[in-house]
């Protein structure tokens, strides 16, 4: 599941409106509407905001937030994209 995903099950669960959020983060709705459908990438400090609003795990949410940033980070890299990943995974291992 990505993290756009989560946050709008999260936030209908909780049947809370975007406006809500929105709010709480300080931001337009039309922003945070961006980026629940994932037109616009949050930030990560806002991340821990949403997790707090949603009653959510914020390491969840985080990983799954992260796990959506080496995608975009490397779409146009597709040649190479798996040889990256395999050297974060290795890069990760040596922490």
């Amino acid at each position: 599941m990505k993290f756009t995903e989560r946050i709008k099950q999260l936030r209908e669960e909780l049947q809370m409106p975007q406006r809500q959020l929105a709010a709480a983060l300080e931001i337009d709705t039309a922003t945070y509407c961006k980026i629940e459908k994932g037109e616009r990438r949050a930030k990560g400090e806002q991340v821990i905001v949403i997790a707090d609003i949603l009653q959510s795990d914020k390491d969840d949410l985080l990983a799954l937030w992260l796990a959506d940033q080496v995608p975009a980070s490397i779409a146009d890299e597709k040649v190479i994209a798996d040889k990256a990943i395999d050297i974060v995974k290795r890069n990760i291992k040596e922490l």
